[in-house]
């Protein structure tokens, strides 16, 4: 059986947030922002931290292990749901 990585092991079993399966495969940085507002509000799998920071921290770990192995098309996409995520939370957006 082939070993897990680390970063799918703390994503599954951590206090990380109960995510909508394959959210960060979307298309629409709208509807990716949505779900992980959605997770961060009803999950009782995170950090005792705000929920716009529980679901931040997901995108940006997200982001960072995947690194070089993102199409630069979804990195795009991932970066305008920070965004998204900032608006709906009522943030001030990123410059």
């Amino acid at each position: 059986m082939p070993k897990k990585k680390w970063s799918q092991d703390v994503t599954e079993h951590s206090d990380a947030l109960d995510l909508q399966q394959d959210v960060f495969t979307l298309k629409d940085p709208k509807k990716i922002a949505e779900s992980l507002k959605h997770s961060a509000e009803k999950s009782h799998r995170k950090k005792a931290r705000t929920p716009f920071q529980s679901a931040m921290s997901m995108l940006t770990f997200y982001l960072n292990r995947a690194g070089k192995n993102l199409p630069e098309g979804q990195r795009a996409i991932l970066e305008d749901a920070k965004q998204e995520l900032r608006k709906q939370f009522g943030r001030p957006l990123a410059s």
